[in-house]
């Protein structure tokens, strides 16, 4: 287990990983814990543009137009629009956005606790994202296994997004541990088995894989799963666009 940690302390070095987790943990961030935005955070996400760049501009239209008129005061309410709503529309432009935080909300609203969050939250602690195509919310139409995991991150859980910045970081890591000399047969690789014998058992063929991988790193490690999902994007991110994404952030 040194060795992993040693080769994560090298990744995490100057990044404020900590204070990026917590944001998500703590709900400090510039969404706070309002359910609406959360879920339009996530339906947002979905077709793959940045924050700085797409997905808090559209959040803060959605907000304006349908939080603070106070159009939509619930999950409920939102799960009632119609996707071609004119606000909507200029709000969050994409049918996929569109047609994701509808029925996003439609699945929360029917949950049986006593309000917004707590369905979020609730859904977010039981859904599995192994058999993600099985949940609700995994089986909505534009709702890939990233946006799945950013959904839950947004409630608050400990996990990480399979998306092209932890593929990345996973290969370099991968790399890094390979030439320290972990393989498949040594006591730090004994957690998981998806790698073939004498490899580092980090695999990225597919988001689950990318997501064991990453449990399997938190494991040998004193670093959370959020943890890694924040390094990973930090190193892959410009630093003019690390600076408004976390400027923008703020709550």
């Amino acid at each position: 287990m040194r060795s992993v940690q040693c080769v994560l302390d090298r990744y995490a070095e100057d990044v404020p990983y900590d204070a990026l987790t917590r944001g998500f943990l703590e709900f400090d961030r510039w969404s706070g814990d309002d359910p609406r935005l959360l879920v339009a955070e996530a339906a947002a996400s979905t077709t793959g543009q940045s924050f700085h760049g797409g997905i808090e501009p559209a959040v803060s239209r959605f907000r304006e137009a349908f939080v603070e008129t106070g159009r939509t005061d619930s999950l409920e309410a939102i799960a009632t629009l119609e996707v071609d709503d004119d606000d909507l529309v200029a709000a969050l432009g994409a049918h996929r956005k569109r047609h994701v935080l509808i029925q996003i909300a439609s699945v929360l609203a029917d949950r049986s606790e006593d309000d917004d969050l707590a369905a979020l939250r609730g859904w977010a602690g039981d859904a599995d994202h192994y058999r993600y195509e099985a949940d609700p919310i995994g089986s909505i139409t534009g709702v890939g296994p990233a946006s799945f995991q950013y959904l839950r991150q947004l409630a608050g859980v400990d996990t990480v997004r399979p998306d092209p910045t932890v593929v990345a970081f996973l290969e370099d890591v991968e790399r890094d541990l390979e030439a320290v000399g972990i393989d498949n047969d040594s006591e730090e690789a004994g957690v998981i088995d998806t790698a073939e014998p004498g490899s580092v058992p980090i695999d990225t063929s597919s988001p689950r894989r990318t997501i064991a991988s990453c449990e399997w790193l938190a494991i040998c490690s004193s670093y959370r799963m959020l943890d890694l999902d924040r390094i990973a994007w930090w190193r892959a991110t410009d630093p003019g666009e690390r600076e408004a994404t976390m400027a923008a952030q703020q709550p």
